[in-house]
């Protein structure tokens, strides 16, 4: 088991930055993630390896940044410092981002992207991840950096995290940095708190402010659809809608499953606490929650502070195809995922 007890680091905006911007799309914003979600639900296949390949002329590395999902979600409380205590699991998905790196002259760190809307400049994650790299080990080498977007950004999926530290991992490889899983977590929590879970195997158990990850076994015999819409709930907004006296202050989660009916019957009993205020705030949310269960799934939850909502099915879960036209009148994006174990 890896353990790494990093130092929360939160994200470039402040709670209160955060929670002044509007959570609704605008209309232009709602017509570009519509493009986009088309783009998402394209029926052909994604690349399912997750190992890094290496160009042959040692210039050039791609690299998947998985997706996740929050198995459960636990607030145990509210700490002196304005942020919370929580324990999580997460569990990483066979849906990815695709990255392409390439080694240039000059210095200059360059982002492009297929997303329409995806900002690209140094404030991105991706970009932040090339500069900490690039400051402490390649200073006079650039890099153009390609970024193929499946995973729906600010969705609880944890696309970005991923994107980061799928390019330190890709960086360390093709420079040949030598960097232990360890140094490069700590360089990733220096960007983003959820950043250095994507160095695990992509199973971990995540608590105190999201800084500590300790790796865990579970079952991959299973499959999970998710149910994306077309805007973002700030994570400010849902601790701020968050009410501690209904949440369990102290838990002892038994890692006693070896098969998905197991896990089922372990996070069953537990929940996402950020959850029910916000189905209550996004009435459309608990609407797709219900049709999910209605699909016979075995658990249905919103990751993260959303929006996604997750199902996770034993047996055979419904095809996306199927699924989409049940909430294609909002323009929801819907994949059909697996849970996958990264490579070491």
């Amino acid at each position: 088991m890896t353990h790494f007890p990093f130092i929360f680091n939160d994200h470039k905006k402040t709670a209160k930055e955060r929670e002044s911007q509007s959570i609704i799309p605008s209309p232009l914003e709602l017509q570009s993630a519509r493009r986009y979600i088309g783009a998402m639900n394209d029926p052909r296949p994604m690349e399912s390896d997750l190992a890094m390949r290496l160009g042959q002329d040692g210039r050039s590395v791609t690299v998947a940044a998985p997706a996740k999902i929050n198995l459960f979600l636990k607030v145990l409380g509210k700490r002196p410092d304005g942020y919370h205590d929580i324990l999580s699991w997460f569990q990483t998905l066979d849906l990815a981002d695709r990255i392409e790196i390439h080694k240039t002259a000059g210095g200059n760190i360059d982002l492009v992207s297929d997303h329409p809307t995806l900002p690209v400049g140094p404030d991105n994650l991706i970009c932040k991840a090339a500069k900490a790299i690039q400051d402490n080990y390649t200073p006079n080498i650039g890099f153009r950096i390609i970024l193929n977007k499946r995973i729906p950004i600010g969705a609880g999926l944890g696309g970005g995290s991923s994107d980061a530290a799928a390019v330190i991992k890709g960086l360390n490889h093709m420079m040949g940095l030598g960097l232990t899983v360890s140094q490069m977590a700590a360089i990733g929590l220096e960007i983003g708190s959820d950043i250095p879970f994507f160095f695990s195997r992509g199973q971990a158990e995540v608590t105190g402010r999201g800084e500590r990850v300790k790796e865990i076994d579970l079952p991959v015999d299973y499959q999970a659809v998710l149910v994306t819409p077309p805007f973002e709930i700030r994570a400010a907004e849902a601790y701020r809608k968050l009410n501690l006296d209904l949440t369990v202050k102290e838990l002892d989660v038994s890692l006693r499953c070896r098969k998905a009916h197991e896990l089922f019957d372990v996070i069953s009993e537990l929940a996402n606490d950020l959850e029910r205020a916000l189905l209550i705030s996004y009435p459309i949310l608990d609407k797709v929650r219900d049709g999910l269960i209605k699909t016979g799934a075995n658990i249905v939850r919103l990751t993260g502070s959303g929006p996604t909502i997750f199902a996770l099915y034993g047996d055979t879960a419904p095809d996306a195809e199927e699924l989409t036209p049940r909430f294609w009148g909002e323009r929801w994006g819907v994949h059909l995922t697996r849970p996958v174990i990264l490579p070491a």
